[in-house]
């Protein structure tokens, strides 16, 4: 018998080049920690020349033992540059642009993607998930794209439902529940 093999949940989420709320950062650390705890690996962005929500539940999931992997935009891992050496990640060099398509490579690894806040970059990764029937957990509360698209469909298809949630805890629950439902 094989060894099941570990979801991969990605976070998605603000650039913090924009203004985000002090609970968007509390709540992508335990974003990071629950996702660890629950032996998934974390999917994220990297960015390089911002942080982002995403990295900082990237840097909660290996505080806490858990494994990562970043998708990193360009075609050079350039760690000086980068600075894709802050983590332990492992790096998925895209060779895409960020906004030109390393968020299809990024997503479609997902088996299920949580969302924190988020400008017009998430709300693309939210599209494509969408596209792709990859169940999309929002934070309801946390702002930006993720609190207005809780609990809808995100368009007249229907396809799929935004499920929002009230916290990290239950936002890594419904995505591990939803990746059991996903055919």
């Amino acid at each position: 018998m094989s060894p099941m093999r570990k979801k991969q949940i990605g976070v998605i989420g603000s650039m913090l080049d924009i203004s985000v709320n002090k609970q968007a950062y509390k709540v992508a650390e335990e974003l990071g920690v629950g996702i660890a705890k629950n032996k998934a690996i974390l999917l994220y962005g990297f960015e390089g020349d911002f942080d982002s929500l995403s990295f900082i539940a990237a840097k909660s999931a290996e505080k806490t033992g858990g494994q990562t992997m970043a998708f990193n935009w360009g075609k050079y891992r350039d760690d000086k540059i980068s600075g894709v050496n802050k983590l332990n990640s492992m790096v998925v060099q895209t060779g895409m642009w960020r906004g030109g398509g390393r968020e299809f490579s990024f997503i479609l690894s997902c088996d299920a993607v949580i969302a924190v806040n988020g400008g017009a970059g998430t709300l693309t990764e939210i599209a494509i998930a969408y596209q792709a029937n990859i169940p999309v957990i929002t934070l309801e509360r946390s702002g930006g794209w993720s609190s207005e698209l809780a609990d809808k469909f995100l368009d007249a298809r229907e396809s799929m439902k935004i499920l929002g949630a009230k916290n990290p805890k239950e936002a890594v629950k419904l995505a591990l529940n939803s990746t059991k439902e996903r055919k």
